[in-house]
C-alpha cells in the first residue's frame, strides 16, 4: 500500500513543499528512507519506529519504503518525524488515506510520541499556505507561531496519537505533558535611553544622522568616551518595523531558534552584539549541512554593532563586505546554497590605538607606531569605504550634561524617514543609504557646484568615488532633517565631516 503526506524544506528563508511517500511491500521487515536526507533526518527511522509503539499503534513487518520528493532537493533536520510517521501509518491502513494527504506535518517525534517544537514554523507553514495547502499539524509548542501565517488552518497536538486519531486510527489517547522547551528564546532587551548620554553632542548628531537615513557609523575614540553606551541606543531611535519586515525579521529569528512566539511578530528592530572573539561562521552563518543564520543575519533590519572592531579577525571583517553592497548573504555549502537576508545598520566603535591613550599630542600613549598601523590596519580600505559616517568620540567631560532623550529624537527620525519614503516610492529604496548615487545626481539635476567639494575631494584622493556617492547620501539626510527638500551646499559640507573625522577615514 502506498501512504501519502506533506511536509516542509527549507532552505535558507525558503520553504519547499515536500511530498512524503511511504510504499509497504510485503517482504523481510525493513524500513529504508530515501530522498536526500541529512543524518538528523536519516535518525527518523528509529525515533518513527519508536514513536508509533510507544503510542498503542502496531508497527508494520514489511518492507517500508519512504521516499522525500523532489529528490533532488537536500532536506535537512527533524520536522519531517511526524509526516514520516504519518504516512507509514497512512500505508499500513491504520489512519486515513484521503485524510493524511490533506495535510501539512511539521513536527519532531520523541521516542514517547510525544510532538516536539521545531525551529522555521512560521516560514514553513507561510510557505504550506502560499502553495495551497493551508491545513498544516505542527507541536502544541510551535501554535502560536504558525497562528501568526495569515490563512493558515492550524492543528496543534501533543502526541502522535492524537494526529493519529485525527485521521481516523483506532488508538486510545492518553493526556500527555506537551513538549514546550526545545526553542532557544533570547530574553526581550530593554531599549536604553540617550538621555543618558552626557555631552557628545557631534556623536549624538551622528547617531541621529545614521537612523535617519540608515548609514553605517563608525565610532573612534579613547575608553569611556561612550561609544558603547551610543551604539546601544541607535535601535531606540529607529521607526517600528512595517508587516512584511516584521514578518521577515521573525522568519531569520525562527530559523535560528531565537524567537519568542508569545510576544508575536518581531516588531522592534533587533541589536545583535556578538563578541570580538567571535568566527566567521558566527557572524555570516554556519552549521553542519545547510547554514544557519548568524549575527549579521539576525540583525536584518536592526543593527550589528562590533565594539572594539580592530580586535575582531580580519577574516570576520571582510565577509562583512557583501552584505553591506547587496543587504543579504549567499552562502554556499556541499549540500546547498542557503540565501538569508541582512540589510543591517553596521556599527563599528574602535580606540585610536591599542593603549587607547592616542588622543590630542598622544603623549599618554604607550604603543609603537607599527602597532597602531597594524591595529588599525584590521579596518581595511574597502570595509570603511562602505561606512558612511565615521566621527571621533572625544573624552567624557565633568561639566558634560545630558542632551535629548530618546522619544524627541525618535520623532525627528520618523518624519525624516517619512520624506525618504515618500521620496523614493515606487523604487524599491527605503532610506537614502540604499539609492544608488546615479540616482542621487539624477535628483540633484543640473546643480554642478553643490558637488564641487566632493569633485575636488576626489581629485584629491581624499574620497573615492563610492566614497563620494555616500557623502551625498548623508548630505540628503541632513536636508531631511533639517526638513529641506534637496540638499544644500552646506548639508554637503556638513556630510563631508561627518564622513572624515573619524581615525583612518
Amino acid at each position: 500500500m502506498l501512504g501519502r503526506t506533506r511536509a516542509v524544506a527549507l532552505v535558507g528563508l525558503v520553504g519547499h513543499l515536500v511530498d512524503v511517500e511511504s510504499h509497504l511491500a510485503p517482504s523481510l521487515p525493513a524500513f529504508t528512507l530515501v530522498g536526500l536526507p541529512d543524518a538528523s533526518l536519516a535518525e527518523a527511522r528509529d525515533r518513527v519506529r519508536a514513536a508509533v509503539t510507544s503510542s498503542g499503534l502496531a508497527w508494520p513487518t514489511r518492507r517500508i519504503t519512504v521516499n522525500l520528493s523532489p529528490a533532488t532537493l537536500p532536506k535537512t533536520g527533524s520536522s519531517f518525524d511526524l509526516a514520516v510517521a504519518v504516512a507509514t501509518l497512512a500505508g499500513a491502513g491504520l489512519v486515513e488515506v484521503a485524510s493524511v494527504a490533506g495535510w501539512v506535518h511539521l513536527g519532531e517525534l520523541g521516542l514517547d510520541g510525544r510532538l516536539r517544537p521545531v525551529r522555521g514554523v512560521l516560514p514553513s507553514v507561510a510557505a504550506a499556505v502560499a502553495a495551497g495547502h493551508p491545513r498544516v499539524v505542527v507541536p502544541r509548542g510551535n501554535l502560536e507561531e504558525a497562528r501568526l501565517v495569515p490563512g493558515a488552518q492550524v492543528l496543534a497536538a501533543d502526541s502522535l496519537a492524537q494526529v493519529a486519531a485525527h485521521h481516523g486510527a483506532d488508538v486510545e489517547v492518553l493526556d500527555v505533558e506537551p513538549v514546550r522547551d526545545v526553542v532557544c528564546v533570547v530574553p526581550a532587551r530593554r531599549e536604553p535611553d540617550l538621555g543618558d548620554v552626557l555631552g557628545q553632542d557631534e556623536a549624538r548628531y551622528g547617531l541621529e544622522v545614521a537612523a535617519a537615513g540608515g548609514h553605517h557609523l563608525l565610532m573612534v575614540g579613547p575608553p569611556g568616551a561612550g561609544k558603547t553606551m551610543l551604539a546601544a541606543r541607535l535601535p531606540g531611535l529607529l521607526p517600528d518595523l512595517d508587516e512584511a519586515d516584521a514578518v521577515e525579521v521573525t522568519a531569520v529569528h525562527s530559523v535560528a531558534g531565537t524567537f519568542d512566539p508569545g510576544g508575536g511578530l518581531v516588531r522592534r528592530p533587533p541589536f545583535e552584539d556578538p563578541h570580538h572573539t567571535a568566527t566567521p561562521a558566527s557572524i555570516v552563518g554556519g552549521g553542519s549541512g545547510l547554514p544557519r543564520p548568524g549575527a549579521a543575519s539576525r540583525a536584518h533590519r536592526g543593527v550589528l554593532f562590533l565594539d572594539e572592531a580592530p580586535e575582531f579577525t580580519s577574516a570576520v571583517l571582510q565577509t562583512l563586505r557583501q552584505p553591506l553592497e547587496h543587504g543579504e548573504l549567499v552562502l554556499h555549502r556541499a549540500a546547498g546554497t542557503a540565501r538569508y537576508p541582512a540589510r543591517f545598520q553596521l556599527v563599528l566603535a574602535a580606540n585610536p590605538c591599542p593603549c587607547g591613550h592616542a588622543v590630542g599630542k598622544g603623549l599618554a600613549c604607550t604603543c609603537r607606531p607599527e602597532q597602531r598601523r597594524r591595529y588599525f590596519g584590521k579596518l581595511s580600505g574597502p570595509l570603511l569605504d562602505r561606512v558612511d559616517l565615521q566621527l571621533e568620540v572625544p573624552a567624557a567631560r565633568a561639566a558634560d550634561v545630558a542632551g535629548e532623550d530618546t522619544a524627541t529624537v525618535a520623532r525627528r527620525v520618523v518624519t525624516a524617514r517619512a520624506a525618504q519614503q515618500d521620496r523614493w516610492r515606487g523604487t524599491g529604496w527605503r532610506t537614502n543609504a540604499e539609492v544608488p548615487g546615479r540616482a542621487l545626481h539624477a535628483r540633484l539635476g543640473a546643480d554642478r557646484p553643490l558637488v564641487a567639494d566632493l569633485e575636488r575631494a576626489v581629485d584629491r584622493g581624499t574620497l573615492s568615488l563610492r566614497g563620494a556617492d555616500r557623502v551625498l547620501r548623508v548630505a540628503w539626510t541632513v536636508a531631511d532633517l533639517a526638513g529641506r527638500a534637496a540638499p544644500h551646499r552646506h548639508d554637503v559640507a556638513h556630510a563631508l565631516v561627518l564622513r572624515t573625522r573619524g581615525h583612518g577615514a
